[in-house]
């Protein structure tokens, strides 16, 4: 099994969810071991049996160059694109946490806010990924940049939500909502 190279450990564990097992069942309880690789560099491997069928699971990811700061607040990875999750996905991501947020949630008791702030902000990340594969000077997202089945459904649906126009107005929109849950 070659590794992958996840850019985080946010963005690693984000890949295994979208990557089903046989059954259909993404998530899996995962332990998780770092070991060295051929070529000396280190991977996270994590590994587990799928809940629903038993069928074994397991992931190899290479580890990031540099080391995540928490500083930074909550990101999926570096200023480079993944090379992992296509912008379909991080589409599709970005409003699976946007919808779980109902309207008028500044208005939910502190825990359910704080429940809605950690989707939002993981749907201005998701969104921040996806705008990274805009080239310079682009105004959207190539086609070239999705290539699984779920992000070419995303992108065969409504091509115009990859303007970089779209994806900005759509990141600050949720930004506003996470903003007003104070």
């Amino acid at each position: 099994m070659s590794a992958l190279a996840a850019r985080s450990a946010n963005e690693a564990h984000l890949y295994m969810d979208l990557r089903p097992c046989g059954c259909g069942e993404g998530r899996f309880p995962r332990a998780s071991a770092i070991l060295a690789l051929p070529d000396g560099e280190l991977a996270r491997r994590y590994a587990g049996s799928c809940e629903r069928c038993g069928t074994a699971r397991e992931f190899l990811f290479r580890l990031p160059a540099e080391p995540e700061s928490a500083e930074e607040g909550f990101r999926y990875g570096a200023a480079e694109p993944s090379a992992l999750i296509d912008a379909g996905e991080w589409l599709w991501v970005a409003e699976g946490h946007a919808r779980g947020v109902p309207a008028g949630a500044e208005r939910l008791p502190e825990a359910d806010r704080r429940r809605c702030r950690t989707r939002l902000t993981a749907a201005v990340a998701a969104v921040d990924e996806a705008l990274k594969f805009v080239p310079p000077g682009g105004g959207r997202v190539p086609f070239t940049a999705v290539w699984s089945p779920l992000g070419r459904s995303v992108y065969q649906r409504e091509p115009g939500r990859f303007r970089a126009s779209r994806l900005t107005a759509v990141r600050s929109a949720y930004d506003t909502a996470l903003r007003r849950l104070g």
